[in-house]
């Protein structure tokens, strides 16, 4: 296990993914993670510290300095060892399952060899902050492609959708929105008492379903690409929703084509949150409530996203029935239930009743008072 020095060997059972995000579900303590995952972002550095490895050696490079992502950051913190850019051939030349040991700078499986870059704290934060200073270059070009983007897809955004037939009614009920992104199990939990009075209709948007299922709900939606969600959380009873691009292919139908499993396709650009926003929206919905979606310019670099046109359009059009879920979260902080109001007249009384069957002068008063009447 890592010590957190550097010189210190470290041995794990290797576990490979291309994609990090598949990898963390087969994560066992101990393992060492190998990944390619050019740039970490915050959620999935999150889940490479849940799933606890021994270390974790990426083929790319952690932070390659287009802006500023903290994921690699949240590994280091965490005392995880973190050996970067050992190079592609990685995820080829070690197996599966492999035995495995990093000395230093050093990644050795059998006869095979490789060096990477030891990564601290220190020197994240170097990378961190000379990444600070090229963002405005990487901030123009995000901006070029939502422009591009914008010119292309604005037609198909704004147009009226062809909606699939879920099954579950949508029209006049709040919808809550679940993606597995940024505080999103924070914000579920501080949204406890606003599920149970409102009893939302809940669509989880790929691994969002998880996320309901491991707060004890279960969606009624999931919709996305279903390269994330899990086996029991694509058999949970919900209604299935793939991602179609227009006029292209719908990725996730043959996961579940082999899996058994019925579902529809719903045709739209964009990110798989916002055709949840956007069936949502065009179901009549009430009230959209969203829980970790992206929004903001490092939200989308994080997902490797080159500009967010289809989330400006979406939002655009959703925007008179959309609220983010912190701003729910606050408000059912603070609201006082009928049945609080109730139990506290009843408290109230009952503290009363006891008072007067102790005290001798409250009796005699009562009884006086009550004789009075009588007389009247």
């Amino acid at each position: 296990m890592a010590t957190g020095s550097e010189t210190a060997v470290i041995c794990g059972t290797a576990r490979i993914g291309r994609r990090t995000k598949e990898l963390i579900g087969r994560l066992r303590p101990g393992d060492v993670a190998v990944i390619d995952h050019l740039d970490l972002d915050r959620v999935a550095a999150e889940g490479l510290v849940l799933a606890g490895p021994a270390a974790v050696v990426n083929a790319a490079a952690s932070i390659s300095g287009r802006y500023a992502n903290v994921g690699p950051l949240l590994i280091a913190a965490a005392g995880i060892p973190l050996l970067d850019g050992v190079g592609p051939d990685v995820l080829e030349a070690v197996a599966e399952g492999a035995e495995v040991r990093i000395e230093g700078e050093l990644l050795v499986s059998g006869e095979w060899t490789r060096r990477g870059t030891r990564q601290d704290i220190p020197s994240l934060e170097r990378l961190v902050e000379a990444s600070r200073t090229s963002v405005g270059d990487e901030l123009e070009r995000f901006a070029t492609n939502t422009l591009e983007y914008l010119r292309t897809e604005h037609r198909l955004l704004l147009r009226e959708l062809d909606v699939p037939n879920l099954g579950v009614g949508l029209a006049g009920r709040h919808v809550l929105v679940v993606v597995r992104g940024h505080d999103y199990k924070d914000d579920l939990a501080a949204l406890r008492r606003y599920i149970d009075e409102m009893k939302p209709v809940l669509v989880g948007v790929d691994g969002g379903a998880d996320a309901l299922l491991e707060m004890g709900r279960t969606p009624d939606v999931v919709i996305g690409d279903m390269d994330s969600v899990s086996e029991g959380g694509l058999r949970c009873g919900a209604a299935l929703v793939v991602h179609g691009y227009p006029g292209g292919p719908a990725p996730g139908s043959a996961r579940l084509a082999s899996l058994g499993l019925e579902h529809a396709v719903f045709e739209a650009p964009g990110t798989s949150e916002d055709i949840a926003l956007l069936l949502a929206y065009e179901s009549g919905a009430e009230l959209i409530v969203a829980v970790g979606t992206h929004s903001s310019m490092t939200d989308f670099l994080d997902k490797g996203r080159a500009g967010m046109a289809s989330t400006f359009l979406v939002r655009m059009k959703v925007g008179p029935k959309l609220v983010d879920a912190k701003g729910v979260s606050r408000l059912y902080q603070s609201r006082v239930r009928k049945g609080d109001l109730v139990l506290l007249v009843v408290a109230a009384l009952f503290s009363l009743i006891v008072v007067t069957a102790v005290s001798q002068p409250a009796r005699l008063f009562l009884e006086n008072l009550w004789n009075a009447l009588r007389l009247g």
